[in-house]
């Protein structure tokens, strides 16, 4: 037998007479390791989570908070390690050594460095069960206590805590927003800069967001292009403040390409996401997408994971991919969660998919789950289920008896005028008093969004009585006149144009209601002299889509254009022009303006995104403005190689037109003297086209002429053709075009850009094109069948020929 070396029993002999003698010191002064550094190595070391717990109640007594953070920095690699089937977070949760873990931090935060005390934080996050967790609060606590000394790394994981913890509105991130103000000059770390802002993007005013989007153009060239999880913050941050700012969106894109071999599923998913709330257009990306999303058809076993490939896929797929994802959504063997199915739902109105069968499948979900779902998802539902032609009855019955009850127990205007437009949108859209009076209570809180949204819902309302009820009641119009009242307050009220703007960017032009229309464009007229380089772009969009003719604000954008066009970025240059095209109006300055924003394009050409370029061609096509470099690039074969050009779908006629159809070819001399639906040699559609001789005298069409070579059963059916043929000498071909009010400003009767450049057109193509409004065709005047034919032989042959 080996003998134990004479130093160490002399070792031992000493220690335990030093027990003897100061038996109170020994307790006081425990033998710890010289270094906490063993315990943590012993940590690394665990392959498992049981190992860790046993290492846990060997060393609970003895555990520094530094090792007490390595714990549960270990339990939570362990977790990230796992695929989601194998997490087993509620078995460590629950566990008693976690519990012994939970409470060494409890005891233990304060001793504990920030870096230590943030990370323990998030994973106690990560495994809390309990909503209001005491240690979760406590470390929130200390943070909070210590926020000035963090720098921005731990900044931005601290403020993702928060954000885990819904807190985007709190003092403590309100805080943080303050301190990433006052560093942002200073500030090189791009990668957490892009968290914060995502988080705090609730918080921030216009000025500040405008900072943070030229930081992160400063910043972005200092990140690797393989920084994806950069890009996407970036994104995400652009889409919380509504802002389609497309020279870093256009950044982002050009990233998510170079690595899109390495995105999964929920990265193309969260991609896709954004852009679409965005209405940005990246043909590129959408191709790789679609090819990569596809071959994840026959790996997506999972319900959720294919239920979120669906969703991505459906509606960039093909009719072969979307044929396949239906089939598969059907064989799925399990039920969908609440969550999934109304995901679903929103993916089939995505791609227009009225199959029977799984609308049946997924409504069933819907209803056994409607009791939990929120105000704005059953908005969502409502809106889905119409568009998709559903018309159950008991479902749409329990949907407004939910939304009623909803309604009269809210107080919050934003609420308020969800669930309003939702009961708008069902079969029967009647409010009762009760909905009438929260209306009126929450009005004066409401923005212009929410009185927009209300106004939309009540003329759908009245709409629907006076169809269905012959009743009009006298609330119905007193609540139209106070929604106007609130309305012309709120926009006179104003006292900047950012703050006009923060409620007016998310709404549409075209649905603002008429009676506050002129005094919106009023107000934005007042504040003209604050539209700038930053701003001018949105808010050209923005009069686009309102089809009011201001040239006040018109001018303006244009002298904005001229003056500052260096600090204009190139890619804002299309939306600037739009509302000229849209609107058919030429500003004082028209060539400097034009070419001024051309000549900022032209570098940028080859670059921009192909439909935008095609876009861009057209609106000054409109203008009647040809630059060369454009039209260069347009016409080039590689440029039109990128284009996926698909000819739109030409329908049948609705019932106006037929009638139409049946009076011009009573006044022609018959059905063979008129042709409907046609399209000429560059693809415009004519509603309808005759011919007359020398002596203006109906020529027939031969009976070759009817689409498909067929004589109609009933004489208006479509009868589309591309038309080319030589007329006999000193014939005419009339195209006769009837107007829809959206081809007229709303606010004169003047002719908007695209029907003005169609008769243009049609008249070099040799047509003698008669346009016919829709306010003159429905008038007083008009209104009976005989001042009509008048009208038409009057249009037609230059003379009255009336038939009383």
């Amino acid at each position: 037998m080996k003998k134990t070396p004479v130093f160490l029993d002399s070792l031992v002999t000493n220690m335990l007479r030093l027990r003897a003698i100061c038996p109170f010191s020994w307790r006081v002064f425990q033998f710890r390791p010289i270094s906490c550094e063993p315990l943590i190595i012993q940590m690394n070391k665990c392959t498992d989570e049981e190992q860790i717990f046993d290492f846990i109640e060997r060393n609970k007594a003895i555990l520094s908070e530094k090792q007490v953070g390595c714990a549960f920095d270990m339990l939570w690699k362990l977790q990230k390690q796992k695929t989601s089937l194998l997490k087993n977070v509620e078995y460590v949760r629950d566990h008693p050594q976690f519990l012994t873990l939970h409470n060494l931090a409890t005891n233990k935060f304060k001793l504990m460095n920030d870096d230590t005390l943030v990370n323990v934080l998030y994973v106690t996050q990560q495994f809390a069960g309990e909503a209001h967790d005491p240690l979760v609060e406590a470390l929130v606590t200390e943070a909070w206590r210590r926020l000035e000394r963090f720098d921005i790394k731990l900044l931005s994981e601290f403020s993702s805590c928060l954000a885990d913890q819904r807190l985007y509105f709190s003092p403590l991130m309100g805080k943080i927003a303050d301190i990433v103000h006052r560093n942002l000059e200073t500030t090189q770390d791009l990668s957490s800069l892009s968290v914060l802002m995502v988080n705090i993007s609730s918080l921030i005013s216009r000025h500040f967001q405008q900072q943070l989007v030229n930081k992160t153009e400063l910043l972005f060239d200092t990140i690797d292009s393989s920084e994806v999880n950069v890009a996407k913050s970036i994104a995400k941050f652009l889409r919380n403040v509504r802002y389609r700012y497309q020279p870093l969106l256009e950044r982002c894109n050009n990233v998510f390409l170079s690595n899109v071999d390495h995105l999964d599923l929920d990265s193309i998913s969260k991609i896709l996401s954004v852009y679409k709330f965005l209405q940005f257009n990246s043909f590129e990306f959408i191709i790789m997408a679609k090819k990569k999303l596809t071959e994840m058809i026959p790996l997506c076993n999972h319900p959720a994971s294919f239920v979120k490939l669906f969703v991505a896929l459906g509606p960039i797929a093909g009719p072969e991919e979307k044929k396949q994802l239906k089939s598969a959504m059907l064989l799925m063997p399990e039920d969908l969660t609440g969550e999934q199915a109304l995901a679903v739902l929103g993916a089939m109105g995505d791609m227009e998919s009225r199959n029977a069968r799984l609308i049946k499948r997924v409504t069933s979900v819907l209803h056994k789950h409607l009791d939990s779902y929120k105000p704005l998802e059953l908005l969502k539902i409502t809106q889905e289920l119409t568009f998709l032609h559903f018309q159950r009855k008991e479902f749409f019955a329990k949907l407004r008896e939910l939304l009623l009850s909803y309604l009269k127990n809210s107080f919050i205007p934003t609420e308020v005028s969800v669930l309003v437009r939702a009961i708008s949108l069902l079969p029967s859209p009647h409010l009762d008093e009760v909905g009438i009076s929260r209306i009126e209570a929450v009005l004066p809180q409401c923005d212009l969004n929410n009185l927009s949204s209300f106004a939309t819902s009540v003329l759908k309302w009245i709409w629907h009585d006076d169809m269905y009820l012959d009743n009009i009641t006298v609330k119905q119009l007193k609540l139209l006149q106070k929604l106007d009242h609130y309305g012309r307050q709120r926009l006179q009220h104003g006292n900047s144009l950012d703050l006009l703007w923060k409620e007016l960017k998310s709404l549409k032009g075209n649905t603002f209601p008429e009676s506050l229309l002129e005094e919106m464009i009023a107000t934005l007229q007042h504040f003209m002299d604050d539209i700038n380089y930053i701003n001018v772009g949105e808010i050209a969009s923005f009069i686009s889509s309102t089809d009011y003719l201001s040239t006040l604000l018109l001018d303006r954008i244009a002298s904005v254009a001229v003056q500052q066009i260096e600090k204009i970025h190139p890619f804002t240059i299309p939306a600037i022009i739009r509302p000229f095209s849209v609107l058919n109006y030429d500003p004082p300055q028209r060539d400097e303006f034009l070419g001024t924003c051309v000549q900022r394009l032209n570098s940028y050409l080859g670059i921009l995104d192909p439909f935008i370029l095609v876009f861009l061609g057209f609106s000054l096509a409109t203008l009647e403005y040809f630059p060369e470099d454009l039209l260069k690039t347009i016409f080039n074969i590689k440029f039109l190689a990128r284009l996926d050009s698909q000819l739109e779908s030409i329908g049948g006629m609705d019932g106006a037109q037929q009638q139409i159809y049946k009076m011009l070819a009573e006044v022609l001399g018959g059905i063979n003297c008129v042709k409907a639906s046609v399209l000429t040699p560059y693809y415009y559609k004519v509603d309808f086209e005759c011919i007359l001789d020398k002596r203006k005298k109906p020529l027939p069409y031969g009976s070759h002429n009817i689409a498909l070579g067929q004589l109609p059963e009933m004489p208006w059916e479509s009868n589309i053709e591309i038309v080319g043929s030589r007329l006999p000498p000193g014939a005419e071909r009339i195209a006769l075009e009837f107007l829809e009010s959206k081809a007229l400003c709303r606010n004169i009767p003047h002719m908007k850009g695209k029907p003005a450049m169609k008769k243009r057109h049609l008249e070099i193509l040799g047509y003698r094109v008669i346009q016919i409004s829709q306010f003159e065709w429905n008038s007083m005047a008009l209104s009976t069948k005989d001042a009509r034919m008048d009208y038409l032989r009057e249009r037609i042959f230059g003379e009255v020929k009336s038939c009383l």
